[in-house]
């Protein structure tokens, strides 16, 4: 709901528009820096490059690497993103600021995981056409459900790495820490996201893979429900 600002008097935001001026933000610092998305590209490439050589593979049994080439670029690369996002907002005060800004910290969730998903896309753009080159694969043919599938799985690690960041974001050894306590957090959609790529890169049609997409959807609107419920509690502490 819209409310009425006690000091200027003016309309403070909505739910989403207030999450979205957050976003812009976190955006407009990349577009500035390009730190994010440089690294964590730059390491998600090397690991599909990695993955490739230990993995020598023919076009028969390509299918069956690709996913987790793809995957374990993704999950290391968001722990990047999202270790650089919160150690911004603790430079200069800068998380300090945010908290005392007029909006809530449903909004504040919501716009820096919409930030982490929109980085973590970003790098999927390098990896993918790297992984299908490495691997020989048609991406053209299987693009379109190539990109629910992880955009899907890309909203459930914005959203549970957005909400474990701002537990870790206070303590020196963040980086280890959510990584120790994203990866488990996170195994459900990453099974699901490799099992569901596996089967596009095999040649089957989106709707024999709606078992999978379904288990991908329960989690993201879990964890968006989880942050937008105890993303508060963490960050006040």
């Amino acid at each position: 709901m819209q409310g009425q600002d006690p000091i200027r008097g003016n309309r403070l935001p909505s739910l989403l528009g207030a999450a979205w001026i957050v976003a812009a933000k976190d955006l407009r610092i990349e577009l500035r820096t390009r730190e994010i998305v440089t690294t964590a590209g730059f390491f998600a490439t090397l690991v599909a490059i990695m993955t490739s050589v230990a993995f020598h593979v023919g076009p028969a049994t390509a299918s069956r690497v690709a996913p987790g080439a793809i995957w374990l670029s993704v999950a290391f690369s968001s722990v990047l993103a999202l270790g650089r996002t919160w150690q911004r907002e603790r430079e200069d005060g800068a998380l300090i600021g945010l908290l005392v800004t007029p909006i809530s910290r449903a909004s504040l969730f919501l716009g820096k995981a919409l930030g982490v998903f929109a980085f973590v896309l970003a790098v999927e753009l390098i990896v993918v056409p790297v992984v299908a080159l490495l691997f020989h694969i048609d991406l053209p043919d299987v693009l379109a459900p190539l990109s629910i599938v992880l955009a899907l799985g890309t909203l459930g690690v914005a959203a549970t790495g957005t909400l474990f960041g701002a537990m870790t974001v206070r303590t020196r050894a963040r980086d280890l820490v959510l990584a120790t306590v994203l990866f488990p957090l996170l195994s459900p959609t990453l099974v699901s996201g490799v099992a569901a790529t596996r089967d596009i890169l095999s040649g089957l049609p989106l709707s024999e893979v709606n078992d999978y997409l379904i288990l991908l959807g329960a989690f993201d609107g879990l964890a968006v429900l989880g942050g937008v419920t105890l993303f508060g509690a963490l960050i006040d502490e």
